[in-house]
Formats: C-alpha cells, sequence, structure tokens
C-alpha cells in the first residue's frame, strides 16, 4: 500500500508577513482557492493502491491541519503531532514507524506541504514509475528538470540510467551553487534540483537511517511508542522526540545509501520560497503584475502587489514586491525576497508577535480578531463556530465585557448558565470560571471588551476544554 505522507511542519518566513509561525504557507491559499496542503493532498487522485495521508505537523498546528482536510472531505490515516521541529529526517522516522504498525510491506511517499505542481499527471505518472523502484529497495527522490540557474536549490547529480526505468543512479548531492556554477549543472544536463520529495519502503528507509544515525532511530521509535493518541491526533511523547537529533533526508540518508536513485521531474514543480517565485507562477497581466486583492495600478511594471484588508495602490515602480496585511506592511525588490527572512529575525530579536500571529487569530472552536490594544484594555472580535463551545477558565489579571452581536450565546458565569442575543452584554469580573458556547446553527459573533493590569493570552485556567488542550 502506498502511504502518501505530507511532511507540514514548516513556517515559511520567507512569505512574511502572509505566512506566520502559526499560520504557516501551507494553510494558505496563495494559488486559487485552496492551501497548498489541500493542493498537495488533490493531487495524489488516481493514483493506484493509495491510503489515506499522514500528516506530521507542528503540534501549534494540530486544529487548522484537521479543518482543511475535513473541509475537503479527507480523513487522514493520522495526524502526527511534533512537539518541535526536528527536520525531515525524524519526521519520515515517526512516519515510517507508524504506518509499519498496520503495514509491514507500507511504502512511503513523502511529500511537502508547501510546493505546488502546474501538472499533475505528469507528476502522478513519475510517482508511478517509482513504486516498482521502492518495492526493489531503491530509495526514489524526484529531481526537478531545471529551466535557468539557480542558487537557491541544492542539485542531485545524475548520469547512470537503471536497467528498464526512467530513474538515473544518484553520483551526488550538492549544496546551493553560486551563479556561475548552477550555469554549469544546467549545461551539463546531468544536475537536477532537489525537490525533497522521496519514496521508499518504510522498512528499507528505517534500515539506511540506522546505519548512519542510530539515535534518530532510536529517539522516533521511543516517541512512538510513548505517543498518546488525542481524539484525531497521535502526540509523540515530548521528551523522547526533544532529544532527537536534527536532520534532513538528504543528509542523513540519501547522501550516503548506495541504492539512492533519482526519477526526473518535469511538472511546472515550484517550492514557492520568496515573493519572486510566487509572482513566476501567479497570473500576470500585460504590465506582468500580479495584483492580488483591492489593487489599482499607475505606470506599474513586473510586480507583485497583494492587498489583504484595504486599497493598495502604486505609481511608476517596477520589480517590485508590496504585501499588505492587517497588521504589516512588506516592501521589496524583486532582487531582495530572500532577505525578508532578516526581517523576521529582526522581530524575533525584538519579540514582536507580527512573527507568530495575524491580527485574526484561529483556533479550535472559531477565531478572534484584535481591534485595538491599550496598556490596560483591548478590544477583541469573537467568532464561534456552530456548535462550538470555548473552554470552562479564568483570568487571574482581567475581566471581560461581552457583546452578543450576532447569533445566540449559552453564557457559563460562576454558578449561572444563561442565554444571551444580539444586543445583549454580560460582565465577567476577574477571577470568575467562565465559558462561551454556541449552541445555534450559525456563527456567533461577539465583541469583548478586556479591562485589567495583564492581557496575555497565557493569562487563561483551564478546567475543562473538549478540544484537549492544558
Amino acid at each position: 500500500m502506498l502511504l502518501p505522507v505530507i511532511l507540514s511542519g514548516g513556517v515559511g518566513s520567507r512569505l512574511w508577513p502572509l505566512s506566520r509561525e502559526n499560520y504557516p504557507k501551507q494553510l494558505l491559499a496563495l494559488i486559487g482557492d485552496n492551501t497548498l496542503l489541500q493542493d498537495t493532498v488533490f493531487r495524489l487522485d488516481g493514483l493506484p493502491d493509495k491510503a489515506a495521508p499522514l500528516v506530521v505537523c507542528n503540534e501549534t498546528h494540530r486544529f487548522l491541519v484537521a479543518e482543511q482536510l475535513r473541509k475537503i472531505g479527507i480523513s487522514p490515516a493520522h495526524i502526527i503531532l511534533e512537539p518541535i521541529g526536528r527536520n525531515t529526517a525524524p519526521a519520515a522516522a515517526v512516519a515510517a514507524l507508524a504506518a509499519l504498525t498496520h503495514d509491514p510491506d507500507a511504502l512511503l511517499l513523502i511529500l511537502p506541504a508547501d510546493h505546488t505542481i502546474a501538472n499533475a499527471e505528469i507528476f502522478r505518472e513519475a510517482i508511478a514509475a517509482g513504486i516498482s523502484l521502492a518495492q526493489a529497495n531503491y530509495l526514489v527522490t524526484f529531481g526537478i528538470v531545471p529551466n535557468r540557474p539557480e542558487t537557491g536549490y541544492g542539485y542531485i547529480n545524475a548520469t547512470d540510467p537503471i536497467e528498464d526505468s526512467i530513474a538515473l543512479s544518484v553520483e551526488r548531492f550538492v549544496e546551493k551553487p553560486d551563479i556561475d556554477t548552477a550555469k554549469q549543472y544546467v549545461e551539463s544536463g546531468q544536475y537536477y534540483w532537489n525537490s525533497g520529495m522521496f519514496l521508499f519502503k518504510a522498512t528499507q528507509y528505517l534500515k539506511e537511517l540506522e546505519k548512519v544515525a542510530p539515535d534518530i532511530v532510536g529517539t522516533c521509535r521511543l516517541a512512538i511508542t510513548e505517543a498518546l493518541e488525542d481524539k484525531d491526533f497521535l502526540r509523540l511523547d515530548a521528551a523522547a522526540f526533544k532529544a532527537c537529533p536534527s536532520d534532513s533526508i538528504d543528509y542523513a540518508v540519501m547522501e550516503h545509501t548506495d541504492d539512492a536513485v533519482v526519477i526526473p521531474l518535469d511538472a511546472g514543480w515550484n517550492d514557492i520560497g520568496a515573493w519572486s517565485s510566487l509572482w513566476e507562477i501567479s497570473e500576470q497581466d500585460s504590465d506582468g503584475n500580479v495584483k492580488m486583492g483591492d489593487v489599482l495600478t499607475e505606470n506599474v511594471q513586473n510586480c507583485y502587489l497583494r492587498a489583504e484588508h484595504r486599497l493598495l495602490t502604486a505609481i511608476g515602480i517596477e520589480n517590485l514586491t508590496i504585501v499588505e496585511t492587517a497588521d504589516a506592511l512588506l516592501v521589496a525588490h524583486k532582487d531582495h525576497v530572500q532577505d525578508v527572512k532578516k526581517i523576521v529575525t529582526h522581530l524575533k530579536a525584538d519579540s514582536r508577535s507580527e512573527v507568530e500571529l495575524h491580527r485574526k487569530v484561529y483556533r479550535p472552536w472559531g477565531s478572534y480578531e484584535n481591534i485595538d490594544v491599550e496598556s490596560r484594555f483591548q478590544v477583541k472580535r469573537i467568532t464561534v463556530n456552530p456548535g462550538a463551545t470555548l473552554s470552562l477558565q479564568m483570568h487571574y489579571h482581567r475581566s471581560e465585557h461581552w457583546v452578543i452581536v450576532k447569533g445566540t450565546a449559552q453564557i457559563t458565569r460562576g454558578d449561572e448558565t444563561f442565554v444571551l442575543t444580539e444586543n445583549q452584554s454580560t460582565y465577567i469580573p476577574l477571577g470568575v470560571k467562565h465559558r462561551l458556547e454556541n449552541l445555534g446553527k450559525l456563527p456567533l459573533e461577539i465583541i469583548e471588551v478586556q479591562s485589567g493590569s495583564y492581557l496575555g493570552e497565557d493569562d487563561i485556567v483551564r478546567y475543562e476544554d473538549v478540544y484537549g488542550r492544558d
């Protein structure tokens, strides 16, 4: 059985300010109506003997991933939760160990959740060609046929064909080259971009990993053995997984094994590693501009312009990336968009919330959006999904006023339980247990005014929670 393993642990910092740590690029609809994660699942349709996908993701993203899969009618085999990122080699190892508990002959198709592939049919043909090789104990990777010299990718050098297949024997993996070296690679016709996609037996991968990185296998085995089933999630043992060395599949296994082969792939692949990549694959107007949202231009050429919340206007510019969100604005020359990561580093050093969160923050029960914030008060717009329930909780440092603006709310306040409808309100004193529930069939919206000496999200003591949060 072919088990697609979707790795969804990245944060996409080069696509800030749209991609944030708590809402990264794989969860965004950057091209079309579906998110990158959803498109990764959709392009698997038509593969033979395919199991439901297994997703490995950050614990913080668990409900977002589950909800996005639910919206497209997918019930995953597992959603494995990493307490901390440890790169792709451990992620593939825990996926392999989980798969072997159900299928001793499992083939793993390792796919990043944040790539785009224009021609899904050619992609599926390459996967089908790799299945027999994986069953013969080869470790298969997919090398992108380069269409230009590129310094942002690693390369795979491959020349000798594997008998009766379209695959080539891997000679070596090479790091991101300088531009002159990249030109030589492309001209030779013997180098391919390293896509980060793999196909192999679960047993064979663990066997090869054990040879070169037994610590990874040992800690991952313990993390799976001590894992906890938490509703739809498999929560890895935190202590064991945090002790696991961090390494990629390339470094840990593919560069050391004698059984690595590459299948050339020319299917319109892009890893959307920067805003310039998104400009390249998006629909452009006659002036070479990509316009997303409410955008008005005059004498503008070759720009990527994205407005999320308001009108964006531009005059007399070229080769710029401008991205507007509710709480941040990015302006960068297209030749320097790789340096967005440096801005994120500065924001982290200053402990800025814009690294992690958008103004609108998603929760398993719905979302909230900060409207106004001052030192001793803040105002939020809270949306609770139909049938959803917030935790029974209490705050040490703040009181709250709730005004119902849409829908019907059931309120627990201390020993009281009562119902409020539109234009009605209530007050939650500091230190009082409370809960908000939407028992209706339509979204519930409230305006919450918090006041107190400390307004951080960590001032929550949970007594009961249907989502298994602490």
